[in-house]
């Protein structure tokens, strides 16, 4: 049974609309005033609330924008009550987050077509809501097993071979085992770091309180810090010749580590999907109050339907994939929305770029 949260001061009102909505085999509870509703909403958490607008104290705007910056009760569709409603009402309404209007008077009808309609959207959303986090946990289910046992066993095979013919290797043998030994564990831990930092952005999304933190650091000195990680990650793919750097500096509103986390993700991306011997570009630029990071390939590229697709644990094309569990784009495009910005990719076959938007 569909529970309604109907708050309204006026008792005559609000118990005609318990009656009708009761007779349509709600669960309905009233609340006399904005602040009771609150406390009702947060304990209950109804399917649908219908709230008058006009109250004495706490009134219906007031509510819906409380209501709002609770994770819990922010999606519950919202209604509002209202003898009167003009363009700027309407807008100050939708701004908070309310689903629809009723203007009084109204009929049992339009009550229920509103109703109705509200939570026919509300269980669609649901729907594709479950179906992608049923999506996203296939692909955990998968992905991640797999991708860490790889680097697991390798590590192991290592260790049983030294241990099991320490007498007959040779010590230059012994050192090519362990370097790949330590290689793989490097992958590991990376792997393991990408998986618990974005389960970390997750959380932090819905924390206006945190992504108010975040946007209080600043890096000084943009340029050197991009470089840094650029060149670090040319010298892992032995292709510090490929990498072509034209970078303007400045301050960024961003924690360095979290800008350094972007340029890693992406540059890794661009030199694992592309040939050795093909240039990977990295430029930044200054337009207006917004620095932008451009990071060029001339690998493979990806479709359209990829691109639209991106999302933890999405592995493009997986047959070539070589090493990780496609966080990394994911986890890039998370960061540059928690600072304000977003990550655009431009792909076709023999060049991607992947753009990075920062408001100063």
């Amino acid at each position: 049974m569909q529970k309604i949260l109907v708050i309204e001061d006026e008792e005559s009102v609000r118990s005609n609309l318990l009656k009708i909505l009761q007779f349509e085999k709600f669960h309905v509870i009233g609340a006399e005033n904005g602040y009771v509703g609150l406390q009702v909403a947060k304990e209950q958490v109804p399917d649908l609330i219908l709230c008058d607008i006009m109250m004495p104290e706490l009134d219906g705007y007031a509510v819906r924008n409380t209501l709002s910056e609770d994770p819990v009760t922010a999606t519950i569709p919202f209604i509002f009550l209202t003898a009167k409603v003009d363009k700027a009402d309407m807008r100050l309404g939708m701004s908070l987050g309310a689903d629809d209007y009723l203007t009084k008077p109204f009929t049992r009808n339009e009550l229920l077509n509103t109703i109705f309609a509200r939570l026919d959207k509300q269980a669609a959303f649901n729907i594709q809501f479950q179906e992608k986090l049923d999506r996203l946990r296939g692909s955990i289910t998968y992905s991640l097993p797999h991708e860490l046992l790889i680097p697991l066993t390798q590590i192991q095979q290592v260790l049983q071979t030294i241990t099991n013919t320490s007498d007959s290797i040779d010590q230059h043998k012994i050192q090519e085992m362990t370097k790949g030994a330590y290689a793989s564990s490097l992958r590991l831990q990376r792997q393991l770091q990408n998986f618990l930092l974005y389960a970390l952005l997750q959380n932090t999304a819905v924390d206006l309180e945190q992504v108010k933190g975040l946007r209080g650091n600043c890096t000084s000195m943009a340029t050197s810090a991009i470089a840094d990680v650029a060149i670090e990650k040319a010298k892992d793919f032995e292709r510090e010749f490929d990498l072509h750097l034209e970078l303007q500096d400045t301050s960024i509103p961003i924690l360095e580590a979290n800008l350094a986390k972007i340029v890693e993700e992406l540059i890794d991306n661009a030199f694992k999907f592309s040939p050795p011997g093909t240039p990977v570009r990295i430029e930044s630029i200054l337009d207006r109050n917004m620095f932008i990071l451009y990071v060029e390939d001339q690998g493979r590229g990806m479709t359209n339907e990829q691109i639209a697709k991106l999302g933890a644990y999405m592995q493009f094309e997986r047959k070539y994939e070589q090493q990780g569990i496609g966080l990394g784009l994911t986890i890039a495009k998370r960061l540059a929305e928690l600072y304000g910005g977003e990550l655009t990719i431009d792909s076709i076959p023999g060049k991607t770029t992947v753009c990075v938007t920062l408001p100063m």
